[in-house]
């Protein structure tokens, strides 16, 4: 894992995103937010185990499928299935260590 502060960021709604082996983060102080990194964490565990490549697909399907049923962009975001996981352990700084391989699966 590798942190990267990214100035593009800033003008995205988006405090870190996850692109294996990267976490880009858009302020300097959040590398020190244990839980915006553990989310941030998980999302990197959920890519290796679909090869990355997949993870994309995938993610960009659901997201698909969420925004034409709820005609809503968050929302879409908010019910896509790798992002469940994440909100919901990204307090649990130990989940990783406890986590089932593919354990997105439980939040489709």
């Amino acid at each position: 894992m590798i942190i990267i502060c990214q100035k593009p960021l800033k003008k995205l709604k988006i405090n870190g995103i996850a692109l294996f082996p990267f976490i880009f983060i858009r302020k300097p102080e959040d590398k020190e937010n244990k839980v915006l990194i553990n989310h941030e964490k998980i999302h990197l565990r959920q890519q290796l185990e679909m090869l990355v490549v997949f993870f994309y697909i995938f993610y960009v399907i659901e997201y698909y499928y969420w925004f034409f049923k709820l005609k809503d962009g968050f929302l879409a975001y908010k019910r896509i299935s790798f992002e469940r996981e994440a909100y919901i352990n990204e307090s649990d700084l130990s989940y990783l260590k406890k986590r089932r391989f593919w354990g997105f699966r439980k939040y489709l």
